[in-house]
């Protein structure tokens, strides 16, 4: 894109102001404005503009029905299995990680994923996230192809990342990196806002931004060759997140659903999660701000939470849906930020108070446009324990205690107890499960 290029986009859509200190620039700056022009797309520009002026849109879930969460146990927790085990021996499932946040929250300087985790070897997030692909891979004689969403700000720093561990043991054909989308911070008025002169402040457009970054990308023809019907969600910070479970798998194909949900009990009545509910037909996920204390509080005659089931952003999506969806205009949340701007005399002011506006799309607002929806609960100790704070609840020291808890229960599982204070770490490739170790004659050693 060149200048006069640049200049008559920005007339389109009202934005001439961005190319308001051209001549001061440098020629890397130049460079580097046009660069990001040409990612703005004028139809976008005027999609923010009508959200600004219809404002954050709050739907009334006071009508809304807690939906059916179904719990596998005995047969129908076999049957599952053996259908999910069918399709991963078949080739039809893929590993989709939303990973493009940044490790700021934990006071770590580079991609969230890369952040060490693993209480004796520090491996980093990536490391089991990409061990249990390759485990599952190893247990089923079929690739799990990883598609890896990241960002501007984190792909660089990811794919080295990867490129240093030898990709975790994976095939690197097998892993697909690719870009979620960058949109322009507004002011109130609509108007693009410049951070420095010669730079828009841009901000990732959130994990519902996949659908169009799979599309744009080429991750869902690649999907499509390679015959993959089944796609597994997950979200960076989660390292007990079981990836590909064959009983989830197995229950969204018997369910013939287009997008499943892993549910699990909220910890208070008023945990910060979104709730799936039901109304009428269709399914739509309404987040904590939306409900009502009534709602929060609810109860069943025997005593138990009536919305008592949140998501963890564990799903697992039919591919065809995911098609669908990617060429539809997506509704756009708005967040009011301080963002750095450019002032009187072109120098970069700091705001005290925010002024300007994120954009950002969420990937449970096409819930409602799924013809069969399926939620299954899952024991949240078993396989959520994320890392979003540095200290307190979702820390690194919450996350590694439940990492050991969980191993040590398996190893108890197998016949091997572990004496108190005695750290343990389990390579997934070693062992994904409780019944794998039983297999390794683990009995016969002592911790």
């Amino acid at each position: 894109m060149n200048y006069a290029e640049a200049e008559k986009m920005l007339k389109s859509c009202g934005q001439e102001h961005v190319l308001a200190y051209w001549k001061k620039l440098g020629k890397k700056e130049r460079e580097s404005l046009l660069k990001q022009i040409a990612t703005i797309e004028p139809a976008n520009v005027k999609y923010c503009q009508k959200a600004l002026v219809a404002g954050a849109d709050v739907a009334d879930s006071s009508k809304g029905k807690a939906p059916k969460v179904a719990t596998l146990k005995g047969a129908s927790l076999k049957k599952a299995i053996a259908v999910g085990e069918a399709e991963l021996r078949e080739g039809r499932v893929a590993a989709l990680l939303v990973a493009g946040g940044q490790g700021s929250r934990l006071g770590y300087d580079g991609p969230k994923g890369c952040y060490e985790i693993g209480p004796i070897t520090n491996a980093p997030l990536f490391y089991f996230h990409a061990r249990k692909i390759l485990a599952r891979t190893l247990r089923y004689g079929a690739t799990i192809p990883f598609y890896v969403m990241t960002s501007e700000a984190n792909n660089a720093a990811t794919v080295e990342c990867f490129k240093e561990n030898d990709y975790f043991g994976l095939n690197p054909k097998d892993v697909f990196f690719f870009t979620q989308g960058m949109w322009p911070g507004m002011t109130k008025e609509g108007k693009i806002i410049l951070d420095e002169p010669g730079h828009v402040f841009m901000s990732p457009d959130g994990h519902g931004g996949l659908l169009a970054a799979l599309k744009r990308s080429g991750a869902l023809a690649d999907m499509k060759k390679r015959g993959v019907k089944s796609v597994f969600f997950f979200q960076v910070d989660n390292p007990l997140v079981e990836i590909a479970d064959p009983a989830f798998i197995g229950y969204h194909v018997q369910q013939k659903s287009e997008y499943s949900l892993k549910l699990c009990a909220k910890r208070d009545p008023f945990e910060k999660v979104g709730m799936p509910m039901q109304f009428g037909k269709s399914f739509r996920m309404v987040e904590y701000t939306e409900m009502s204390k009534e709602q929060c509080t609810r109860k069943n005659k025997d005593g138990s939470l009536y919305f008592l089931y949140g998501s963890p952003a564990i799903h697992v999506f039919d591919r065809e849906f995911l098609e669908r969806e990617a060429s539809k205009a997506m509704p756009l949340h708005l967040a009011f930020k301080k963002i750095p701007f450019v002032g009187e005399g072109g120098k970069v002011v700091k705001p005290s108070e925010p002024n300007g506006y994120k954009f950002e799309k969420f990937i449970f607002d096409i819930l409602p446009n799924a013809k069969k929806a399926a939620f299954l609960a899952f024991d949240q100790k078993d396989e959520f324990s994320p890392v979003k704070n540095a200290e307190g609840g979702d820390s690194p020291a919450t996350c590694r205690a439940d990492m050991q808890a969980k191993w040590k229960k398996w190893l108890s599982e197998a016949g091997v107890e572990v004496k108190a204070g005695v750290p343990v770490e389990i390579d997934p490739v070693y062992a994904l499960d409780a019944d794998e170790l039983k297999t390794l004659g683990l009995n016969l050693f002592a911790f």
